[in-house]
């Protein structure tokens, strides 16, 4: 089997800056750290700021434990694949399936302790989280068959993702409600939720649309195959065996089968 080889496109924001920051800790990280550590600690640090979520409706001070979850997140999540290259020691297929699978079960983790929080309605964390699942489809797929593996959308991606929601979760405790004018007040949480399922949503039309003509000029429509409707034609025109076996019968081998159905009738 080949080697799962594809190009990363990251052009968030944030990108340069991180991945300067990623390389410089990659290099001074213990060599008995490696890319497994990191990955393991990127869905526990998940797993944490579920929890911690679902805490806040016990405690405020439980804002802490995401922030510092989320950052911990960052810094395992971000950090495995980069010290892996800078080390030389990538293994393509398995990071890329080990890194994503933890991803998707990490993210419906989180959603999970949104929706337990009682600051973001449970229908929109469903939502969000099903958004999310159609995005990152999508861009596996895209990755297989185009071997372009984009990382962010419209200058965002999961770096400055998480820097929103942890801003966005310091001020939970103060329940903060984002106006509406006639239509009242919407909690800030499922405010955000609508924004980010609607842009994923518009993010995933945009992509779909953009690989599905990539795709289209790299392998056109062709034309119909006339040979085997002609071929067809002029076997039935010549008596020969048809493909799959049959053999058309003649006019005199129809005609000795009614002659002896009508015998066997008069017989009975």
């Amino acid at each position: 089997m080949a080697d799962h080889v594809h190009v990363r496109e990251h052009r968030s924001v944030l990108a340069r800056a991180e991945k300067q920051l990623l390389i410089w800790m990659a290099k001074r990280l213990p060599r008995r750290i490696h890319s497994d550590h990191l990955t393991c600690l990127a869905l526990v640090a998940m797993a944490a700021a579920g929890t911690g979520y679902w805490l806040l409706r016990f405690d405020a001070h439980a804002v802490w434990i995401v922030v510092a979850a989320l950052a911990v997140n960052w810094f395992g999540d971000s950090l495995d694949g980069t010290l892996a290259r800078v080390r030389a020691v990538e293994r393509p297929r398995y990071g890329y399936y080990v890194d994503h699978v933890l991803d998707i079960v990490g993210t419906t983790m989180l959603f999970a302790g949104l929706a337990a929080s009682s600051y973001m309605n449970p229908v929109i964390a469903l939502g969000v989280l099903i958004a999310y699942l159609l995005v990152a489809g999508e861009v596996f797929l895209a990755t297989t068959t185009r071997g372009v593996f984009r990382i962010s959308s419209f200058g965002v991606g999961p770096t400055e993702l998480r820097i929103l929601l942890a801003i966005g979760t310091i001020f939970l405790p103060g329940n903060p409600h984002v106006p509406l004018g006639p239509l009242g007040r919407m909690p800030l949480f499922d405010f955000g939720g609508l924004v980010a399922i609607v842009g994923m949503l518009v993010a995933l039309a945009t992509a779909v649309w953009q690989n599905t003509r990539a795709l289209a000029r790299l392998e056109p429509r062709k034309p119909p195959d006339q040979t085997s409707c002609s071929n067809m034609v002029s076997l039935r025109s010549t008596g020969k065996s048809l493909p799959w076996g049959h053999q058309p019968a003649s006019g005199r081998q129809r005609l000795e089968t009614l002659s002896s159905s009508v015998v066997r009738a008069r017989i009975t």
